[in-house]
């Protein structure tokens, strides 16, 4: 194990010999804003993950807004939502106007039960919004027979979850819309970044207007028309090329992750007083980091800060923020995931002897 901590999260980027030149090239080509290496990364990205219609964008969160908008979730809708999430996923429901309904978790995965969604559907309901936490598939089969039956969206939150599949079908093709997130400590980072997959190409062409203040690309700027409000969520060419340059090695470390977490699931699922979330046969998670459940989710911290290995519950559920306050309700599927949560470290930094370690440390604490 290296002397320094090893960190739950960690940016990754291209070698530098790989990098710099082509970054170069991008850097005094004349075009930075979006362009040409944006759409062959959008066509890579799509053909790499097996998506349909993919757009670049700046960020993440800026597909999210307009994948609701795509949905079309408008103010006052509802939105079926989880608060087991990085704040993004709920703060852009409220962006646009509608309420985050939080429906209640699994207290085994931290993903939304199906149960709690259904029961928590009114006729003000417009979308579920899902996401696979930590890069777990949650169960998007049953959400989205429950969307299909009630004539709502499913939009799907894949920002942990990049590379993991569900019976067999890649994450992101199962919602009417799903976004992906290249912020600089996920799986694949272009700086920052995020990507907007939409299952209907005919929403394709009012997303780009949306992406770009409601104009359209391509059209002289002293003819076009803007009829609705976009924002400034484009990608740029810069981040473009760190993307294309990301996937050509990406199987690599998302399969790193992979192996560190299975190894984990075998080591660690006997061991007294741990538990370890129950991986069905048709799910294939992506580990972006590896959930560990404990009776004393403390102690697994000071066992694993004593071997230079960083640990924490990493996010807040979101109802406990105050600009959430109005939407908190009884949820003690969360409250017992919450209490026994507790994230190590699975990603590409992770070697034999490191992950070893952890488990000998674990074992022995």
């Amino acid at each position: 194990m290296s002397g320094s901590t090893l960190p739950i999260v960690k940016v990754r980027m291209p070698p530098a010999d790989r990098l710099m030149p082509r970054l170069a090239e991008v850097l005094y080509s004349g075009m930075l804003a979006e362009g040409e290496y944006v759409y062959e990364f959008e066509r890579r990205f799509a053909e790499h993950f097996g998506l349909p219609n993919v757009l670049g964008f700046s960020s993440g969160t800026g597909a999210l807004h307009v994948a609701l908008l795509s949905c079309g979730i408008r103010a006052g809708d509802e939105v079926i939502t989880t608060s087991m999430t990085a704040e993004p996923t709920n703060t852009t429901v409220l962006q646009v106007g509608a309420t985050p309904i939080f429906a209640d978790v699994s207290p085994d995965d931290g993903n939304l039960d199906p149960a709690a969604v259904e029961s928590s559907i009114t006729p003000r309901t417009r979308a579920i919004l899902v996401v696979h936490y930590a890069g777990y598939p949650a169960p998007v089969a049953a959400l989205r027979e429950i969307a299909d039956r009630h004539g709502i969206a499913l939009i799907e939150d894949c920002a942990h979850a990049l590379g993991a599949r569900y019976a067999d079908q890649a994450i992101g093709t199962f919602g009417d819309a799903a976004i992906f997130s290249f912020q600089a400590i996920k799986h694949m980072t272009t700086v920052d970044g995020g990507a907007l997959v939409l299952r209907d190409p005919e929403r394709m062409r009012e997303a780009r207007k949306l992406r770009w203040f409601g104009l359209e690309k391509g059209v002289p700027r002293t003819a076009v028309d803007i009829t609705q409000a976009g924002f400034k969520y484009n990608m740029t060419n810069v981040a473009g090329l760190i993307g294309l340059l990301q996937l050509d090695d990406i199987d690599e470390a998302i399969g790193r992750h992979k192996a560190n977490g299975r190894f984990f699931d075998d080591e660690l699922a006997t061991t007294p007083g741990l538990s370890v979330v129950p991986i069905s046969p048709e799910s294939m998670p992506s580990y972006w980091i590896y959930t560990l459940l404990s009776d004393d989710s403390d102690d697994v911290e000071r066992i694993l800060a004593g071997i230079g290995v960083a640990a924490s519950k990493l996010h807040r559920p979101n109802h406990l923020h105050s600009v959430f306050a109005p939407y908190r309700r009884s949820m003690p599927g969360l409250e017992t995931f919450y209490r026994r949560l507790v994230h190590i470290p699975c990603g590409w930094w992770i070697g034999d002897d490191d992950r070893a370690n952890i488990v000998h440390a674990l074992r022995r604490g």
